[in-house]
């Protein structure tokens, strides 16, 4: 489809505010650099920050020149938006270290080779690291009015019904993210600051910064911040935050994160967080309510998402990895791709002379001893009913002893009680 930027980001659901009615004929008119600040609290980006990176992704495929700019500085203080009480502090080695790993990690969406819309990865460490206190007071400070910077929501909302309030340090804070767009402005020619919906009291105070000090008209775009359909935080599992870095969340939880997303969800983040074409999401989104059991719409998130964090290379081995569980088959799986299936099965580890003694080790008890029988006679039921797998082969043996021939990978066997009871077992 051939559409402008705020069209396509306008069907996309990535437009909440904006400081000109007429951004979208302007960006349309001629190529500017565009904006997004990225915190380094972490040494990875989760899966919350990718709104913002697809957003300059975007920005890109129309020609402007993103910006990425890392927070150096900035987190060394912490920002208000969005918080019950302060940040963390970080020291500058924490920091530094942080940055190295989010700058791989962006490389897998912008592209940051010579031409006029080459990305730039830039630190504000760089420039609001040397500034003298007093200068910046005098240079910038006077500009904004106390009551003013209370009015914004991301400091007014700590004032109010909280007994903590906010520490200078983080009501400073809009103040170096506006000096930010002014500096940007002077040494790139930014003429865009996009973000969440949280950010618009900071975009708002660098606009009026510039405008103030330059005379230039400058812009600001948000999208809405995003959560899940039941009004809870996306970004996050049962055990925290989703990570790009394959260190953090494997590609397999990664490729798992979407799969299981919510009919309410899926249509909405398909339009968000990928390039899928209108046409094809419309008829995943038509699928969702025709076959919500086939998941189809969460499945190609899930690829094109795992595709474009881990390589698709990967997202193929995750597929397929994926598949082999859905049809009780890990078995063929190699051994690091059939651990990362069953990270979050239930384990138990035993000696590999329960094997060689005696003949093997009985199954019954191996079932009793991994609770997936309750006793000896619940586990030969079991297995006379066809409810229990070796190795995702049903066993009808209740004699049946495992030995060193059923061994995976040197070490393992995968025993399951009918489709989704995994156990593993690590024979050491």
């Amino acid at each position: 489809m051939d559409w402008g930027l705020v069209d396509e980001l306008e069907w996309r659901g990535m437009v909440h505010q904006s400081t000109d009615a007429a951004l979208g004929a302007k960006l349309a008119a001629g190529r500017f650099p565009a904006y997004h600040g990225i915190d380094v609290t972490a040494d990875s980006l989760h899966v919350g920050n990718l709104v913002g990176v697809i957003a300059l992704q975007r920005l890109q495929r129309h020609g402007h020149r993103p910006l990425a700019v890392l927070g150096g500085a900035t987190t060394l203080v912490g920002d208000p938006s969005g918080r019950d009480g302060e940040r963390p502090l970080l020291s500058v080695e924490q920091i530094e270290a942080n940055a190295a790993g989010i700058r791989r990690q962006l490389e897998s969406f912008l592209d940051f080779a010579p031409g006029a819309a080459s990305a730039r990865l830039m630190n504000n460490a760089d420039w609001l690291s040397p500034l003298r206190l007093t200068d910046f007071l005098r240079d910038v400070g006077k500009h904004f009015t106390v009551n003013a910077m209370i009015a914004k929501e991301s400091v007014r909302a700590r004032l109010e019904g909280r007994e903590q309030g906010i520490s200078y340090t983080e009501f400073s804070y809009m103040l170096l993210q506006a000096y930010d767009f002014l500096h940007l402005l002077d040494a790139e020619g930014c003429r865009l600051q996009v973000g969440g919906s949280d950010q618009w009291g900071n975009i708002t105070a660098g606009i009026e910064l510039v405008r103030r000090v330059r005379g230039v008209e400058v812009y600001g775009l948000t999208w809405p911040l995003l959560t899940r359909a039941d009004g809870s935080k996306f970004g996050k599992s049962t055990a925290g935050n989703v990570w790009l870095d394959p260190a953090r969340t494997s590609p397999y939880a990664f490729f798992q994160y979407w799969v299981r997303t919510d009919d309410a969800d899926v249509g909405r983040f398909l339009r968000l967080l990928t390039s899928v074409e209108p046409e094809r999401v419309q008829e995943l989104e038509a699928a969702v309510a025709q076959r919500p059991g086939a998941r189809e719409a969460q499945r190609a998130l899930a690829d094109e998402l795992t595709a474009a964090v881990h390589g698709p290379a990967e997202a193929d081995r995750v597929r397929r990895a994926s598949a082999a569980l859905f049809e009780g088959d890990v078995s063929r799986l190699d051994p690091p791709t059939m651990l990362e299936v069953l990270a979050e099965a239930p384990s138990t580890e035993l000696g590999r002379a329960e094997l060689e003694d005696g003949g093997g080790l009985e199954l019954v008890d191996a079932l009793v001893r991994t609770a997936l029988a309750s006793s000896r006679s619940a586990a030969r039921t079991a297995v006379d009913q066809g409810g229990i797998y070796v190795n995702d082969r049903r066993e009808a043996d209740p004699g049946r002893r495992l030995a060193e021939a059923d061994l995976l990978g040197g070490c393992y066997v995968v025993l399951r009680k009918g489709k989704r009871s995994y156990h593993l077992l690590r024979f050491t």
